[in-house]
């Protein structure tokens, strides 16, 4: 899929005070200075070498021509020199002496003015690179103030060549050559600064800056689609970049919207609630009311029902806390278990279902817990299990809700299960996920995430077990640490 040609995302820019977009010195402009400084210093690495080199042919070809120089003048016999012959030798080959050692003796063949003294000695025969490199810029920026004097290797029988003469010569020569790189550096670094510049700003600059003002865009409006990146087809890091910022972009603008519509939902459910409240209040003053009668049924059914309003309006009031912070800390205590588990019978109407509600658990077994949010615990739990149960049908045996306990150290275990259909696999995966872990037609999916927050509130833990038919669910109550438990 290749780039969207969109120039309202790719042409905003960050709000006037936005320090990004007071860019000065930009990407580009480094990256061209850059390569023209490395360029520059690859040149330099290439001219120390280069000019020391440069000095010593320079040398070596002053000695050649001097040794030539001596060979003529030993051809011609004595007498037959003409006059000034050997001022012009000496003045071709730049040396005001010219000596040979062949033999073991020291031979002068060409002689002018002789200085008293020489400023400096070369010797080239079998100089180091580094001393080269030294005397190169030796020459280059202390140039000697007289006569130098040069040894170089002799060619035929000759030991050595040496030669007498003025430096300036071989500064001028060098000067011109330093000034023939540093052109051609020049214009070297040049060229290939502006084709790295050219090859990387349309590899890598331009689609760094249209993912920035991708980023810059999509900062201003998240919760919009169309402000997501579009990946390109490329195949390098850049590509990868792109596709995972537009997965980002994508995830991040499902999840603001979705938050947008769960802030709605909360506003909405608080005010329910609020309203809710106030209504069940007044069922538990008309609750008040009938327990005062002597109907023995409504005696007996009475106090139930005030309890059960009393959770109600205790939960509607949880529930407006939770819409502003979360659940709060459980007032715990040591309760036994039996009766709060008997009582779900009565809450889910279980016999009124057609389902057979089995109790496995010892009659003085305790729990150091809360004991309206364990009961919030079991009632979502059995109720979701009602709920399977329900949407199971008839089956080949009778529909069962189990709940059974057992102290385990210093901990209560708690299984409620069925013998219904069981949590699907895609359930499973956010189970304990608010709106995420219904499988029910109609369910948001908020029962099981209260539950798992409560029993971490109350520092346990909640699984499914993998064994077994229909759906076991698993709680772990530890009892504090102070030795109030069980």
């Amino acid at each position: 899929m290749d780039a969207r040609p969109d120039e309202n995302i790719e042409s905003e820019r960050a709000p006037t005070g936005d320090p990004r977009g007071a860019v000065r010195f930009g990407l580009s402009a480094r990256l061209l200075v850059l390569t023209g400084l490395f360029v520059m210093l690859a040149e330099v690495l290439i001219y120390v070498p280069s000019v020391a080199n440069f000095r010593r042919n320079w040398l070596n070809d002053r000695l050649a021509a001097a040794q030539v120089a001596g060979v003529v003048l030993e051809a011609v016999p004595p007498g037959g020199v003409p006059s000034g012959f050997e001022e012009k030798l000496l003045a071709g080959v730049g040396a005001r002496a010219v000596a040979v050692r062949v033999g073991g003796a020291r031979r002068l063949l060409a002689t002018a003015e002789m200085p008293p003294e020489v400023a400096r000695v070369i010797d080239l025969r079998d100089a180091h690179w580094a001393t080269l490199i030294a005397d190169a810029f030796e020459t280059l920026v202390f140039p000697a103030q007289g006569p130098v004097r040069v040894i170089g290797a002799g060619k035929g029988g000759a030991d050595f060549v040496e030669i007498v003469m003025d430096e300036r010569p071989l500064r001028v020569a060098m000067l011109t050559f330093s000034r023939n790189i540093l052109i051609l550096s020049l214009a070297i670094s040049g060229i290939t600064a502006f084709l790295v510049y050219l090859a990387l700003h349309l590899i890598i600059v331009r689609p760094v800056r249209r993912l920035a003002a991708n980023v810059t865009a999509f900062e201003h409006n998240p919760e919009d689609a169309e402000r997501v990146i579009r990946p390109s087809e490329r195949r390098d890091e850049i590509g990868e970049v792109e596709r995972a910022l537009a997965l980002m972009q994508e995830t991040l603008s499902r999840e603001l919207l979705q938050k947008k519509h769960l802030a709605n939902l909360g506003l909405a459910v608080s005010k329910v609630n609020h309203d809710l409240r106030n209504l069940l209040a007044s069922a538990q003053l008309l609750s008040d009311r009938l327990s005062q009668l002597s109907d023995p049924t409504v005696r007996r059914v009475a106090p139930k029902l005030i309890a059960t309003l009393g959770r109600a309006i205790a939960f509607c009031e949880a529930t407006l806390a939770y819409g502003r912070a979360a659940e709060p800390q459980p007032r715990r205590r040591v309760v036994r278990l039996a009766p709060l588990v008997r009582d779900l019978a009565d809450f889910l109407d279980l016999a009124g279902n057609g389902i057979t509600f089995v109790v496995d658990m010892d009659e003085d077994i305790t729990v150091d817990a809360d004991p309206d949010q364990l009961s919030r615990i079991l009632i979502n739990l059995g109720r979701n299990a009602v709920q399977a149960l329900a949407q199971a049908g008839a089956g080949p045996s009778a529909p069962t809700l189990t709940i059974a306990a057992r102290r385990d150290g210093r901990s209560t275990v708690i299984r409620v299960g069925d013998n219904g259909p069981g949590v699907p696999a895609k359930a499973r995966e956010h189970l304990f996920e608010a709106f995420q872990g219904t499988s029910r037609r109609g369910g948001v999916g908020l029962g099981l995430a209260i539950t798992a927050e409560l029993v971490a509130l109350h520092g346990g833990h909640i699984v499914l077990e993998e064994e077994g038919p229909g759906a076991t669910f698993r709680i772990h109550l530890p009892d504090r640490t102070n030795g109030n438990g069980a």
